[in-house]
């Protein structure tokens, strides 16, 4: 049991060391960055549903869910994404694969214990702008890294039908953004800058469950107060000699920027579904952001500000037959959602807003109660209205949930 403990907590600070470009977006460029789906890849194929509690199946968005844990559960998951991002002048494509989550939590009693790490935001674009007049600069621009979470949560089971639970982050992570001119094919200039975050967060759950007839009734709530962001600011602008990509600095001096201080915002969350265990389910969430309240690492960023985000998420599974013993097919999860989201960025004077539809499978591993997940998400972000980009992006995301009983005392040895 140590030996599972000591290879689990290796596995999951692993990804902390492991520089990713989670995005393709340029509108990773505001704020800290793309905000990242922060659940599993079975609420993911659900349209990023958060209020079912399982058994055997962590969901690390309500930390309530916790409770309903009757098994150790070790979960890890990917995805490989492509965009495809036009404006009305160009196209161009790209792709990201990138860790989403590592977790493991188990139940004692009562109560649930779950702690992990995941991305929380991601950088990442490239974007290239040559000039065949006279005097007018090529400009180059880029950025990378992002903010991670590691967090601590628990959930109780206060009676059979209701559970509270909460969990406690640490955020960490660093944003480089680049950006080249260049004058002629000799001379260019470079200025970059690198944000150091760091600060904590909290979040809460409650889960009701009961009977409605022989259906199951469950609705679920969430909320984040508003936390603090500590960003470290520093710019250094060169000189450089050659070709815009070479980067063969020449001279390079460092320009005295402020330290931000920024607000992840406040979010609340509240859903509710029907179904019957084990054969499907169908819910509803919506999700209240307070937005309006953030702001962007450096104070001379420009053209963009933001507004309460929105996002309303439908989804649910369906199960043929769970113990099926002829049929593998029949014991497989299928899942589906759709999502809608006001993102609460603000370009000029056009809201992004962001939709897309997903599902998925739940593949049973072996004769194991452990499991395959696989999901795929097709949708679309942005406008090319007023100079702004439209991405249309398809994710594949994939996950292993292996579970086992831990702390238990052996009769034989």
């Amino acid at each position: 049991m140590i030996k599972k403990i000591i290879v689990s907590l290796g596995l999951l600070f692993s990804l902390a060391s492991v520089a990713q470009e989670g995005s393709a977006s340029p509108y990773s460029f505001y704020g800290i960055g793309d905000a990242r789906f922060k659940g599993t890849t079975e609420n993911r194929s659900m349209g990023g549903l958060s209020i079912l509690p399982d058994s055997i199946h962590m969901n690390l968005q309500n930390p309530a869910t916790f409770a309903s844990l009757k098994l150790t559960s070790f979960t890890a998951g990917g995805s490989f994404s492509v965009s495809n991002l036009k404006t009305r002048e160009a196209t161009a494509k790209a792709q990201r694969t990138t860790i989403d989550y590592l977790a493991v939590a188990f139940p004692a009693g009562k109560l649930g214990v779950g702690f992990g790490l995941m991305p929380y935001t991601s950088v990442g674009y490239k974007i290239n702008s040559f000039s065949d007049v006279e005097g007018v600069p090529d400009r180059s621009y880029s950025g990378k890294g992002g903010m991670n979470k590691v967090f601590l949560g628990a959930g109780y089971q206060i009676t059979s039908k209701l559970s509270l639970g909460a969990d406690f982050s640490y955020n960490f992570g660093s944003i480089e953004t680049k950006s080249l001119l260049s004058q002629d094919v000799q001379y260019g200039t470079r200025e970059m800058n690198v944000s150091d975050l760091s600060g904590v967060s909290f979040n809460t759950g409650l889960v009701f469950t009961t009977k409605i007839k022989k259906l199951d009734f469950v609705s679920s709530v969430t909320y984040s107060p508003q936390a603090n962001l500590k960003s470290e600011n520093e710019r250094k602008i060169a000189t450089l000699v050659g070709s815009s990509q070479s980067e063969i600095v020449v001279e390079e001096k460092e320009i005295e920027v402020a330290d931000s201080d920024l607000k992840l915002p406040s979010k609340f969350a509240f859903g509710l579904g029907l179904g019957k265990k084990g054969e499907w389910f169908v819910g509803a969430e919506v999700t209240l952001q307070e937005s309006s309240k953030f702001g962007n690492r450096y104070n001379d960023i420009t053209n963009v500000s933001y507004e309460n985000a929105t996002r309303y998420s439908l989804g649910g599974y369906f199960v043929p037959d769970y113990d099926s013993f002829t049929s593998y097919w029949n014991r497989v999860t299928y899942r589906a959602g759709f999502k809608y989201e006001n993102t609460g960025l603000v370009v000029g004077d056009t809201s992004i807003k962001d939709y897309g539809m997903t599902m998925g499978l739940g593949l049973p591993v072996g004769g194991t109660i452990s499991n395959l997940n696989i999901g795929f998400e097709y949708g679309r972000k942005g406008t090319t209205h007023a100079g702004l980009v439209k991405e249309t992006y398809a994710n594949i995301f994939l996950s292993l949930s292996l579970n086992d009983r831990w702390f238990v005392k052996r009769k034989y040895e």
